[in-house]
C-alpha cells in the first residue's frame, strides 16, 4: 500500500468494474455503507461531452462512527463522508484509494473526533489491503 499526504492507495491486478465491486464488498465487511456512487466518466460525457478515464468516487459512511463524530462536532459533516476512489490511471492500471481521515480531520481540535478518525483509518486500510 502506498501513501500520499491525504490518502493511501494500491494498484490491483484486475479490471475497473471488478475493482469497484470488490471495493464495495470490502467496505461492507468493515461496516461502511455507500451514500453515493459518483461516476465521473459518465458525468463528464453527459455534461461536457468529453471522454474521461473510468473514475468512480464511492462516498462511504460508517454510521456508528459518523454518529459519534457528529455528536462531538456538529460541523464535521463538511468533512464527511470518507471518499474511496477507483480509477484507471494513465498507464492503464486500476487504482483503489481511500482518504486518510487523520489527514482530513486533523484540522478539527476535538479529541473524540481524533479517536473516531483513527478507528476509521484502521478500517479503511483494511479495505485497501483486502481489495
Amino acid at each position: 500500500m502506498e501513501k500520499t499526504n491525504y490518502g493511501f492507495w494500491k494498484s490491483v491486478d484486475y479490471g475497473f468494474e471488478e475493482a469497484v465491486e470488490k471495493t464495495k464488498e470490502e467496505l461492507a465487511k468493515e461496516g461502511f455503507g455507500i451514500l453515493a456512487d459518483l461516476d465521473f466518466e459518465a458525468t463528464f460525457k453527459k455534461k461536457l461531452d468529453v471522454d474521461f478515464k473510468p473514475y468512480r468516487v464511492l462516498a462511504a459512511c460508517n454510521p456508528p462512527n459518523a454518529y459519534k463524530a457528529l455528536q462531538a462536532e456538529e460541523q464535521l459533516g463538511l468533512l464527511l463522508p470518507c471518499n474511496v476512489i477507483v480509477y484507471v490511471n494513465d498507464e492503464g492500471k486500476t487504482i483503489v484509494s481511500a482518504i486518510d481521515p487523520l489527514a482530513s480531520m486533523g484540522m478539527v481540535d476535538n479529541e473524540i473526533v481524533a479517536e473516531v478518525a483513527k478507528k476509521i483509518e484502521e478500517k479503511l486500510k483494511v479495505v485497501i489491503e483486502n481489495v
